[in-house]
């Protein structure tokens, strides 16, 4: 049975730590260089009036303490406020962007974690065999790879010199499809590479972490002990092995929630992906303040719940957790 003092424990630090990121969020970029009104001018067509009914608008000619006051009643309320560049309101276009953001990080994970697992329990239990050195220097190679040059790379390669699949976008343009499933099958034509890229870089980390645990565990006494007692070494990897592996693997699941988001940035800026990454990269170079504070108070939390829950999982594999 969970002990509710560990999860409000939890809860409250997870609520503290949320509070200290949407404030560090406000302030990082107001202390940035460059006024996105003026950005928004740079033509010099707009006059000084102009500039100022601007600034009014979107609320910046108040002091920076009034605008922290409104800003943190705006996320609390989920009213994100309008998009200086798009000039609409920012939850709609973030509700836009988040589906194909979630589509193409919900396939990557799932298929760095089955890959990874997977060939670190391979590579675990053929320690020292030559699928494991193959294994081991595909993995290396892949995490050293920076994630924008391995897309650039497979846009060379697919996109490029075989044209095999498209470069960007996540449908291609002018097209006119007979059926539902002509366009779903366009769609993840697009999903391929970004998703590819992703998996080449992120599943060493998995790898790794299944691998040597795995090899640390099978040297422990009770899996000598399961041995002696002539379990077939299927029985001692599933029942034994990979249960008492599993912490550092969930420990590495919560830290990839957090670490993905900026591989989806370099992915989807690359590919010229229209998801949350592309729309933050924009809105960086345009100095759009409400799109930024919200698309890194979202990811905040996400990451925050991701590891809220890894920390009541832990209570569920290890329970000596409970006594910490």
């Amino acid at each position: 049975m969970f002990k509710l003092k560990y999860i409000g424990k939890k809860f409250i630090q997870m609520l503290i730590t949320l509070f200290a990121i949407i404030t560090f969020n406000f302030f990082l970029f107001r202390i940035l260089p460059g006024d996105p009104v003026k950005l928004l001018a740079r033509s010099g067509a707009l006059s000084q009036e102009s500039l100022d009914r601007i600034h009014a608008l979107f609320g910046l000619d108040q002091p920076l303490g009034i605008q922290y006051l409104i800003y943190l009643k705006n996320m609390i309320t989920g009213k994100y406020g309008i998009s200086i560049t798009y000039r609409t309101d920012v939850g709609t276009i973030i509700a836009e962007r988040m589906g194909n953001t979630v589509a193409l990080l919900a396939l990557a994970t799932v298929l760095i974690i089955v890959i990874g697992i997977g060939t670190g329990v391979i590579a675990a239990m053929r320690r020292g065999s030559t699928t494991d050195k193959v294994l081991l220097v595909a993995s290396m190679t892949g995490w050293s790879l920076p994630t924008f040059w391995t897309g650039l790379l497979m846009i060379v390669v697919f996109g490029v010199t075989l044209n095999v699949l498209p470069v960007s976008g996540i449908l291609t343009p002018g097209a006119v499809y007979t059926s539902t499933g002509a366009m779903l099958i366009d769609y993840l034509r697009h999903l391929i590479m970004p998703t590819i890229a992703l998996i080449i870089v992120d599943m060493a980390e998995f790898f790794l972490i299944t691998r040597s645990t795995l090899v640390d565990v099978m040297t422990e006494d009770f899996i000598l002990t399961a041995k002696g007692k002539g379990l077939s070494e299927k029985k001692i990897l599933w029942r034994h092995a990979l249960p008492n592996s599993m912490l550092p693997i969930v420990t590495t699941l919560a830290l990839y929630v957090s670490l993905v988001i900026g591989g989806a940035i370099q992915v989807e800026t690359v590919f010229s992906f229209p998801g949350m990454g592309q729309l933050m990269y924009d809105a960086v170079l345009k100095r759009d303040y409400p799109i930024l504070e919200a698309s890194f108070f979202l990811f905040a939390t996400v990451t925050l719940v991701a590891n809220f829950i890894s920390d009541i999982l832990y209570m569920l594999i290890d329970p000596r957790v409970k006594e910490l």
